[in-house]
């Protein structure tokens, strides 16, 4: 799970990583060189910057996105209610597994939900069962994607 981190807590350096690292990542041989000079920083420095504020808990994920439907993979949300004392264990758990994307704490019935993008429904259901058996897990709801909507988050740091 991530740290809930704070807007207040980020220097004018680390807002401005923050917001050119979110625009296209340009096709370039040195593309962190390229968004480092957009900051006033070379590319060492800029990939040391990024790390920082992976540490930090501002940084979960840093790739691209792909179609997964067309790439052979069927998504899912799936919900979990976890014992409210083992839902840190459940969540390193699910982690470990191939496909899921990410996952997070939720107030409600369900209290732990992440994502899994998959290639069969046989690997689907092995994993879920597993995860059904992991120490803590009371409930577990399967919501397999019908329609994918992409949409476009980019949060301008000020």
């Amino acid at each position: 799970m991530v740290p809930i981190v704070s807007e207040a807590e980020l220097s004018e350096l680390d807002k401005k990583v923050l917001n050119v690292v979110q625009d296209e990542l340009p096709l370039v041989p040195h593309p962190f060189a390229a968004l480092a000079e957009k900051v006033g920083m070379d590319e060492k420095e800029f990939l040391a910057h990024l790390m920082h504020l992976k540490e930090r808990g501002y940084l979960r994920r840093f790739g691209a996105f792909f179609n997964s439907k067309a790439l052979g993979y069927n998504g899912s949300l799936i919900a979990i209610r976890a014992a409210e004392d083992k839902i840190a264990d459940v969540a390193q758990a699910i982690n470990s597994y191939p496909g899921v994307t990410h996952n997070y704490e939720r107030i409600g019935e369900y209290n732990l939900w992440f994502t899994l993008q998959i290639s069969s429904d046989a690997s689907r259901k092995k994993i879920l069962d597993e995860i059904k058996g992991l120490p803590g897990v009371e409930k577990l709801m399967d919501l397999e994607s019908e329609k994918s909507y992409k949409v476009r988050v980019q949060f301008h740091i000020q």
